[in-house]
């Protein structure tokens, strides 16, 4: 009796190992991905320290007073950087003063660099950086502008290949088409997500296609456009995205993500969108972050890979997010998003300005150092073109460089 008890025993422990295993293993494969990336969990992070990049935020002062042209990059916003196959560093820019930057009037006192108030400016450009020094502006604007009032901001670029298994590899970089409309749509109605191919080495736009289109989505604040950020990760492109909630004075906007096929960011068939469960063609995406209150995203975010771990970075939600950087972290690109952690306010000007769309360059960092820059602008759009030109340096970008830390 006493050997068959031990043996109904462990024919018992040995079922209760075998159904925990098999629990494990479904419980394993129902997480989103990323969860078990390199077979370890990841960690949660925040920003640990950060100090102001003055040799960067220097270089670009530098290259933008150089009064050798009156056809390159003076100053600009929605900046957005790619590190290309040769070394060399394209940055991106949206809205982009050309022309002279004449000397402070009075080089001993409180004055600054200027520009005149009839200075060109176009909807979007490209300055090539070459051994960590800005070299050349690309003829501007890059990316020719739609009729009828629209225009096209370039977002996030990554280099690919021409298309999935090819050995050629192109620049795709993704574009937000905009049209001029009535306040409180100030800088414009969301249209559409495009992507234009550029040739390399030479850097020269091939061509522009429409992946998402936004047009029949009657209200404007719920459009979608995707390409603030993206991240590379194993085969794919995810490709974050937000909608303009902010345009109509409403606390925050949501986040969403799509994801493509290396090589396919320019077939709009190849783009899956998460809808909340699954990937999906052809459908509205849901929200990964943004309650509308308290948790969200601005206008314009970042997102990267620390390990395991995805951090995105954006303005805090709120008055404070006229100034300060805050961050959110999440073991898959669709969530769930843990935060806000980690607020930082980098340096200002004095006067009326706020900072606005924290980008992160990862091709510039290393050694445990994240590069983000933000960029600038005058408060108030009531004198804002006269502030912007009495002192160039408000409408160009800054950066800092972070250290990240295991969220506690």
């Amino acid at each position: 009796m006493p050997d068959r008890r031990r043996a109904r025993q462990r024919t018992g422990t040995w079922a209760a190992l075998l159904l925990t295993l098999v629990l494990a293993a479904v419980l394993l494969t129902a997480l989103p991905d990323g969860n078990r990336e390199g077979g370890r969990a990841c960690t949660g992070r925040t920003v640990a320290s950060w100090s102001a990049d003055a040799a960067l935020t220097g270089e670009f002062a530098r290259y933008g007073d150089d009064a050798g042209r009156t056809d390159d990059w003076t100053g600009g916003d929605g900046t957005h950087s790619l590190k290309l196959p040769d070394g060399r560093v394209l940055w991106l820019f949206s809205d982009t003063f050309l022309g002279p930057v004449h000397p402070p009037p009075n080089p001993s006192g409180e004055s600054y660099a200027w520009r005149e108030t009839t200075a060109p400016m176009v909807r979007n450009s490209a300055v090539v950086m070459s051994g960590g020094r800005l070299a050349r502006t690309l003829p501007a604007p890059l990316f020719p502008e739609p009729a009828g009032g629209q225009w096209r901001w370039p977002v996030a670029a990554r280099v690919e290949p021409r298309s999935p298994g090819s050995a050629e590899r192109v620049v795709r970089v993704l574009l937000w088409t905009r049209a001029a409309a009535p306040a409180p749509w100030i800088y414009g109605v969301p249209l559409a997500t495009e992507v234009a191919t550029l040739s390399l080495p030479d850097l020269r736009v091939e061509s522009v296609t429409t992946v998402f289109d936004q047009r029949t989505v009657p209200d404007p604040s719920r459009r979608v456009l995707f390409g603030t950020t993206l991240v590379a990760r194993d085969g794919w492109s995810y490709v974050f995205g937000g909608d303009d909630r902010q345009a109509v004075s409403r606390p925050v906007s949501s986040a969403y993500v799509a994801r493509v096929p290396d090589g396919g960011l320019g077939d709009p068939a190849a783009w899956e969108y998460w809808n909340g469960s699954e990937w999906v063609t052809g459908t509205r995406p849901a929200p990964v972050l943004g309650d509308g209150r308290r948790t969200g995203v601005g206008s314009a975010f970042s997102v990267v890979r620390d390990g395991d771990t995805y951090v995105l970075f954006t303005m805090a939600a709120g008055a404070a997010g006229l100034g300060t950087v805050s961050a959110y972290w999440a073991c898959s690109p669709t969530g769930p998003w843990h935060g806000p952690t980690g607020g930082f306010s980098p340096p200002l000007p004095s006067g009326g300005v706020a900072a606005y769309n924290p980008q992160a360059h990862p091709g510039l960092g290393g050694q445990g150092r994240l590069v983000l820059s933000y960029d600038v602008n005058w408060l108030e759009t009531t004198g804002a073109a006269a502030a912007i030109s009495g002192n160039v340096s408000l409408y160009r970008p800054r950066f800092v460089t972070l250290r990240l830390k295991p969220a506690r």
